[in-house]
C-alpha cells in the first residue's frame, strides 16, 4: 500500500489512481476516530495556511472544508468572490497571485468554469484542491460518496451502483463514475433522455430511462437533484412530471424485491427527486455522507500537505 499520493493536487478523480483512493479512505477512517473524540483537533497542519476560494455559492462543501481545516489546526483565509474584486473585473490569476503573496500553502477552489483548478495548478506553486468546477468534477464529493458506500456495503468490486437524476449538469455524477469504476463497481445512470449526456455510455456506464428497472438492478442508488440553476433552457416539462417518473419514493421502493441503500449528495429537493419518507428512512445514509465529508476532506488536506 502506497503511503503517499501520486499527485500534489486533487483536480479530479480522473487524475488519481486506485491506490490514491484507498489511501485517502484509510486516512479518513483514522480521522473519523478523531472527529468522534471529545477533543476533535489534531495539530497535523499547524503551520499550513489554506485559502478557501469560492467563486460560486456553496454552503455544505465550504463548511465541510472549513471544519476539516480547523480540525487539523490549519490557518485559513476565506474568500467569497461575490464580495470581492472579481466583481470589479480582476482576473482569476490576479486574484490568486494576490492571495499567494500572502504566503498561502494550499488553495481549495470552487469555480463556475470547468478546468479552472487545472489552469491554476499550472501557474502557481500551491497545492490545489478542486471543490467543484462548473459541470466538470467535484472530487471530494465523489470520494466521500464512494467511502460511504464502502462503509455500508463493503468492497465495491462488482457492486451495482445507480446514479439517478440530472446527470447532464452534475459534476458529482462524473466524479462518482470515475471513482466507482476505479474501485471495480458497475455503474448505471438513470433519468429522462434530456438529462443524460449524449455519449455517456462511452465512459463504460449503463444507461436506463426506467427508474423501477434500474432500482431492481442496483445495490446502492445515489440520487442527484435537478440543477435548475445550471439549466438555461427547460430540460423537463415540470418538476411535478419529473417527480412522477423519476422521483424516488417509499411506494416505489416497497415494490422492489430487495432493500436498496439510498444516498443523496445534497442539497435535497424533498418531494421532487426524493420523498421525505425515503430521505429519513433506515435505508438512507445521507447523514453519514455529511459526517464522512469532513473526514475525507481532512484526509485529502493532510495527504496533500505531505507532498509539499
Amino acid at each position: 500500500m502506497e503511503s503517499t499520493l501520486s499527485t500534489k493536487h486533487l483536480l479530479g478523480i480522473k487524475y488519481i489512481t486506485e491506490s490514491d483512493i484507498r489511501l485517502i479512505f484509510d486516512t479518513a477512517t483514522q480521522f473519523k476516530e478523531v472527529i468522534n473524540r471529545p477533543i476533535k483537533k489534531v495539530p497535523s497542519l499547524r503551520d499550513v495556511t489554506i485559502a478557501n476560494l469560492f467563486f460560486e455559492n456553496s454552503t455544505r462543501t465550504r463548511i465541510s472544508f472549513e471544519l476539516a481545516e480547523k480540525r487539523l489546526s490549519a490557518d485559513t483565509v476565506n474568500f467569497s468572490a461575490a464580495a470581492s474584486s472579481v466583481k470589479k473585473g480582476e482576473t482569476l490569476l490576479d486574484t490568486v497571485n494576490n492571495i499567494l503573496s500572502m504566503k498561502v500553502d494550499m488553495v481549495v477552489m470552487r469555480h463556475p468554469a470547468p478546468g479552472a483548478p487545472m489552469f491554476l495548478s499550472n501557474h502557481i506553486d500551491a497545492n490545489i484542491i478542486n471543490a467543484g468546477d462548473g459541470t466538470h468534477e467535484h472530487p471530494t464529493q465523489g470520494l466521500l460518496d464512494a467511502y460511504s458506500m464502502v462503509e455500508k456495503v463493503g468492497d465495491l468490486q462488482g457492486k451495482h451502483i445507480l446514479i439517478v437524476g440530472d446527470i447532464k449538469h452534475s459534476r458529482v455524477a462524473l466524479s462518482n463514475i470515475f471513482c466507482l469504476q476505479k474501485l471495480g463497481a458497475k455503474v448505471m445512470v438513470c433519468g429522462p433522455p434530456t438529462l443524460i449526456p449524449k455519449h455517456i455510455s462511452n465512459l463504460g456506464v449503463l444507461v436506463s430511462h426506467d427508474l423501477k428497472k434500474a432500482l431492481e438492478w442496483c445495490d446502492v442508488a445515489n440520487i442527484l437533484r435537478i440543477q435548475l440553476e445550471r439549466q438555461d433552457i427547460k430540460f423537463i416539462p415540470s418538476l411535478r412530471e419529473y417527480s412522477k417518473f423519476y422521483g424516488v419514493n417509499k411506494t416505489l421502493l416497497n415494490q422492489l424485491n430487495k432493500e436498496v441503500v439510498i444516498m443523496h449528495p445534497g442539497p435535497m429537493n424533498r418531494g421532487v427527486e426524493i420523498s421525505s419518507d425515503v430521505a429519513d428512512s433506515d435505508q438512507s445514509i445521507i447523514l453519514q455522507q455529511v459526517e464522512n465529508g469532513v473526514a475525507i476532506r481532512m484526509a485529502v488536506l493532510y495527504l496533500l500537505a505531505g507532498k509539499r
